[in-house]
C-alpha cells in the first residue's frame, strides 16, 4: 500500500479511466421516517422532465467525471423479487444515467458461478479500491482505501464477470 492513502473525492478526482461499483446489498441504511426513502414510500418520484429538482451534488460529480472521459459504471446484484429498497434505487436511476452513469442489474442467481469479494467496492483505474462496510441493518460501519494489487485483481475481475451477466438498466424489468 502507498504512504499516502487519497480519500474517496481524491480518488475520483484524479482517476483517468474507469470508476466502477459494485452493489451487492438488498437494502442500505434505510430511515422509514424521513429522507429519500420515507418520500419515495409515501409516492414521490422524480420528474424526468424536471431536471433541477433532482440535479445533487454527487450527479455533477459524475457529470463533471465522465466528461473528463472516464468510464463510470455501477453494477448492482439483487435479491428476486426485489426488495422494496431495490424498488427504490431502480425508480431514481435514470438520474444516474443522466449523469452519464451505466447502470446494470444482475439478478443474484446468476452471481453464483461468480467469485466476488465480500464487501461493496468503488475501484478507481483498476488500482485504488475504496471497500464500504455495511452492519446487518444497511448501516455503514466505515470504510477501507487500498491499493494492493491483488485485491485490485479480484475487484477487477469480479466487477467485469458481474457486468458481463448483468442486464442494462434501459432493458431490466423489476420482478
Amino acid at each position: 500500500m502507498s504512504s499516502s492513502v487519497p480519500d474517496f473525492d481524491e480518488l475520483i478526482a484524479g482517476c483517468t479511466r474507469s470508476a466502477v461499483h459494485l452493489e451487492m446489498r438488498d437494502s442500505y441504511a434505510v430511515d422509514y421516517e424521513e429522507g429519500p426513502f420515507a418520500q419515495w414510500r409515501a409516492g414521490f418520484r422524480h420528474d424526468p422532465a424536471d431536471r433541477a429538482s433532482w440535479w445533487r451534488p454527487w450527479l455533477d460529480l459524475i457529470q463533471e467525471t465522465v466528461a473528463r472521459g472516464v468510464v463510470v459504471r455501477r453494477a448492482r446484484i439483487v435479491s428476486e423479487p426485489v426488495s422494496e429498497y431495490t424498488r427504490f434505487l431502480y425508480d431514481g436511476t435514470f438520474t444516474n444515467v443522466a449523469a452519464g452513469e451505466q447502470v446494470r442489474w444482475l439478478p443474484r442467481r446468476r452471481a453464483s458461478g461468480i467469485a466476488l469479494p465480500g464487501n461493496d467496492f468503488w475501484l478507481f483505474d483498476e488500482r485504488w479500491i475504496h471497500w464500504n462496510h455495511f452492519a446487518g441493518d444497511g448501516s455503514s460501519t466505515g470504510e477501507e482505501i487500498t491499493d494492493d494489487p491483488a485485491a485490485a485483481k479480484l475487484c477487477t475481475e469480479a466487477f467485469e464477470a458481474v457486468w458481463s451477466h448483468a442486464i442494462p438498466h434501459e432493458q431490466y424489468e423489476i420482478h
